[in-house]
């Protein structure tokens, strides 16, 4: 990506400004922008250089290589992990914006949800990352407890209190008249929202809601022995609660790359080798490496082996999760014809089998 215009000015900040200010410059100019919000003519796209210039000023190694080379990506122009806000317009940190600017709303136009919700992502990992075990870190987008109001949605010298249209629990009876008679409905609350609280001065950050979106950075760690489509909960960093409610949990599906040599079948892990036809009949010890960093695995060829007979070396496979076990490796072994022999060998060749054709006829 070549920027054409100053994020700074886009966002309306000095160079100097620290991370909060970035953060609220940002959600002021978001919260007018949003396509939810402003049908104006130009309004996405301004949303859309609104999200660059953050997806940029809120990361300190691309605000570095912006500020020195006037290019996020560095001066060979390469931006390695970057990714551009506005080109995942319409997913992402956009699915984030709904939220919080009321795309769980009913039919009511009042957040009937307080608790925040679980949020997904995948993780690829190579089998011997999941041999081993590993610590995987990962940015993501989420609605956080708001920095500014430490969740509460409650401005400095403000005060939350008991709704008293719906006595706090969020919903509310209408009666309708009808020919039938009168027909009652329960509904959330038109005035506080369905929180059952409401807020005499919300936070100007969070507009009350005690949660904005954010950007943050977290390690996962991954066990060893973990199987592909298995997933690791981290609680609480999923959807922030609205104004201190539970927040939900990160979920983690975690994919395991194909590997060049090894095929994974529960704890064990099969290959294949080549073994030479003379080794195969007299038998031999063939080594290879293993899953683990600097593991040698030596395979035991029985003299006799035969062309995709499965030879077995314990504890070298994947490790059992929660466990110091592990499964095997299976070699399959592919018997290889030498094509290079000498005449000295095939002439000894023939005397064997001659002589193995008298044996067998006597």
């Amino acid at each position: 990506m070549e920027p054409t215009k100053d994020y700074y000015e886009v966002l309306g900040v000095d160079r100097d400004a620290d991370a909060r200010t970035i953060k609220r410059a940002f959600l002021k100019k978001a919260r007018k922008l949003h396509p939810d919000v402003n049908k104006q003519p130009g309004a996405e796209e301004q949303f859309k250089e609104v999200n660059e210039a953050y997806s940029v000023l809120s990361d300190e190694r691309k605000r570095a290589n912006y500020d020195r080379y006037g290019d996020p990506n560095g001066p060979g122009g390469f931006g390695g992990d970057y990714v551009d806000m506005s080109d995942i317009f319409g997913g992402g940190f956009s699915d984030i914006f709904d939220t919080f600017f009321g795309g769980g709303r009913g039919a009511s136009g009042a957040q009937q949800r307080t608790r925040g919700r679980d949020m997904g992502i995948s993780l690829r990992i190579s089998l011997e990352e999941a041999a081993a075990g590993c610590t995987k870190t990962i940015t993501y987008d989420r609605l956080a407890p708001c920095d500014d109001c430490n969740g509460t949605g409650v401005a400095e010298g403000g005060h939350e209190t008991t709704c008293t249209r719906c006595g706090g629990t969020g919903r509310v009876v209408e009666v309708q008249r009808t020919i039938f008679g009168q027909m009652q409905s329960q509904t959330t609350c038109p005035v506080c929202g369905g929180v059952g609280k409401v807020v005499d001065k919300p936070c100007e950050t969070c507009d009350g809601q005690g949660r904005a979106p954010e950007r943050e950075k977290l390690d996962i760690e991954i066990p060893a022995g973990i199987h592909s489509g298995q997933s690791i909960r981290i609680e609480h960093k999923g959807e922030a609660g609205i104004r201190g409610d539970a927040a939900g949990d990160l979920v983690a599906r975690v994919d395991i790359l194909p590997h060049e040599r090894y095929e994974r079948q529960g704890d064990d892990l099969f290959c294949r080798i080549d073994v030479d036809a003379f080794d195969a009949m007299l038998g031999t010890t063939i080594t290879i490496d293993g899953i683990m960093a600097d593991e040698k695995v030596d395979v035991v060829v029985p003299a006799g082996c035969q062309y995709g007979q499965q030879v077995r070396a314990e504890g070298f496979g994947m490790p059992r999760m929660g466990s110091t076990a592990r499964g095997s490796v299976i070699a399959i072994v592919n018997v290889v014809t030498p094509d290079d022999l000498s005449d000295a060998e095939r002439a000894a060749l023939q005397k064997l089998r001659t002589e193995r054709e008298v044996r067998k006829r006597a």
